[in-house]
């Protein structure tokens, strides 16, 4: 799988793990230059806490658009800091 933004691939792996619809790519996929901490979480009562994720490519930034469960409840362990997106990046088979 390949996640792409403003004509750029994010990241890319073969071991993604697929949760309520979306990809969850391992950390080491992601082309780190892409990504900053933005400060910004929510809750889920039962994967835990997110932390979210700026990505900037070709000096276009996507607020929030990706997102970390670091220490994931037991019910959503398997995607445990593993990186998914949203908010127009593109994920596809590739």
């Amino acid at each position: 799988m390949k996640a792409i933004w403003n004509g750029e691939v994010i990241a890319e792996s073969h071991e993604t793990v697929v949760l309520e619809g979306n990809h969850y790519f391992p950390r080491a996929s992601l082309v780190g230059e892409y990504f900053s901490e933005n400060g910004k979480s929510s809750s889920c009562p039962w994967k835990g806490v997110a932390n979210y994720y700026d990505v900037t490519v070709n000096g276009d930034k996507n607020s929030g658009a990706a997102w970390c469960y670091a220490a994931a409840k037991e019910k959503a362990k398997q995607i445990e800091g593993r990186v998914a997106f949203w908010g127009g990046i593109q994920v596809v088979e590739g």
